[in-house]
């Protein structure tokens, strides 16, 4: 009986409705991080664009896709470099340098022998590379 009063056209329109509603949601999310993420923006340009956005949900969103839609990309794209230089930042600091100890020993030597540091610094720099 359901079957006949609901056919397979209209749940599949329906379904097609549900995706779309949730590619809505999240285009507006994405526009609504975009807003608060520009530093280029001032507090003022800040509030206008959520108001009209908030307001006037698709054409808000439509507007500022069309007149900021660039500047988005460039945001996402710093916050992935900032997110790429942290964690190779980390796997730096975590993994410490490639070279061993005895070869860090080695080129300090040459550098002391060389003169270019002195008796000081000699000891200082070995005894952080020993520790």
């Amino acid at each position: 009986m359901l079957a006949y009063d609901y056919p397979l056209l209209q749940i599949v329109i329906t379904m097609m409705w549900f995706f779309l509603f949730f590619l809505w949601i999240w285009i507006a999310i994405t526009v609504l991080v975009d807003v608060f993420r520009s530093h280029d923006m001032g507090g003022f340009a800040k509030a206008l664009w959520l108001l009209f956005i908030v307001i006037v949900p698709f054409l808000g969103v439509l507007v500022y896709l069309l007149a900021r839609g660039h500047k988005m990309q460039e945001h996402q794209v710093a916050a992935a470099k900032a997110s790429q230089d942290q964690f190779s930042a980390y796997v730096k600091e975590t993994a410490g340098s490639s070279e061993s100890s005895a070869e860090q020993l080695t080129k300090l030597a040459a550098l002391h022998d060389s003169g270019k540091l002195t008796d000081a610094e000699f000891d200082a720099q070995k005894a952080k590379i020993l520790s």
